[in-house]
């Protein structure tokens, strides 16, 4: 680490559970975020400024000024231009040696097998659930952590999908890709603006935890926002042993029977 990095990473550094070692495995990780809009923008600046080693953008849409109420990353002037390109303009504003990856283009599975296969840690801040049961499947098969935030009018959600862990479950574990719910977006429901920077902020958090190897991620565990009371609700979520995505790989049964063994 340079001089100016361990001045720009110093609060990072001075805290027990980071430390240099931390700040360097922050420092040589590969984050994918999918969605640079309203998730995506806090994330992303997040990531950039706490100095993760690589931070990939895939998005598809282009700035608009009914973004600007609450997507954080992008400015008037950048209106028409791809919000890829915008959110690494704003990350590269605070940190210029930061690596970004802009990548325009529709998060689909294709995409997403390459994709998901040259990171360490996946966030989705998608929009839509079609998209998300994309990343989770992606991220079970490539047996990588995703950190997934939704937010809608008032309401928040966050998790980590860590199957790496034989008890914890994926995306599909808790919402099944056959049931489908109705697309909500924010063009018809509208959303409240600080509400995306509360939960993306919080997917950053864990992205960076996970990576630097500290705390307890949210795994097997969904937090609910409601912002209009600004209580949260968390429920433990199980995984489904009949779960049509996960259940079906063999490392998931050999990790159940090289469990049964020591209990």
């Amino acid at each position: 680490m340079t001089d100016d990095e361990l001045l720009r990473y110093s609060r990072h550094i001075l805290l027990d559970e980071i430390g240099i070692e931390g700040q360097e495995r922050i420092r040589a990780a590969r984050a994918l975020v999918i969605g640079a809009g309203g998730l995506g923008s806090p994330v992303a600046l997040y990531l950039g400024s706490a100095g993760i080693g690589r931070l990939t953008l895939v998005d598809d849409d282009a700035v608009d000024l009914t973004n600007l109420q609450r997507q954080v990353a992008h400015t008037h002037d950048r209106i028409g231009h791809a919000k890829v390109d915008s959110a690494r303009a704003a990350v590269r504003a605070i940190a210029p040696e930061a690596r970004v990856v802009a990548v325009r283009r529709r998060a689909d599975a294709a995409a997403l097998a390459v994709l998901v296969a040259d990171a360490d840690v996946v966030l989705d801040c998608s929009d839509n659930f079609a998209t998300r049961q994309a990343v989770n499947a992606a991220c079970v098969a490539a047996r990588l952590p995703l950190v997934s935030g939704a937010a809608i009018a008032f309401d928040g959600q966050l998790s980590t999908w860590d199957t790496r862990r034989p008890e914890a479950p994926c995306y599909a574990c808790v919402f099944p890709p056959a049931s489908a719910p109705p697309e909500v977006r924010c063009a018809t429901m509208g959303v409240f603006a600080p509400l995306v920077g509360i939960v993306g902020a919080m997917q950053a958090a864990e992205a960076l935890k996970l990576v630097a190897g500290i705390g307890t991620s949210l795994a097997g565990r969904l937090q609910m926002l409601d912002a209009r009371t600004m209580e949260w609700t968390t429920i433990s979520v199980p995984r489904d042993p009949a779960c049509p995505v996960c259940a079906t790989r063999p490392w998931r049964a050999a990790a159940r029977t090289s469990r049964a063994r020591f209990e």
